[in-house]
């Protein structure tokens, strides 16, 4: 169990990363997403980054 909310939470983790990346408009890849330098997805990411966190927290309890 706790090497699979490990692994939930660092892709949660990676994704929130990724999404901070496009909505600041620094990661432009792919470069046809619609995510890109929209700060809504920045938000998102930031929360998805954070869950991934508590959960990668959590496993190591």
């Amino acid at each position: 169990m706790k090497s699979l909310l490990t692994l939930i939470g660092s892709v949660a983790v990676a994704f929130g990363l990724l999404f901070i990346g496009q909505g600041t408009g620094y990661v432009s890849w792919p470069s046809s997403s619609f995510m890109i330098a929209e700060i809504k997805w920045a938000y998102y990411g930031g929360g998805i980054a954070l869950v991934g966190f508590l959960l990668i927290v959590l496993a190591r309890r």
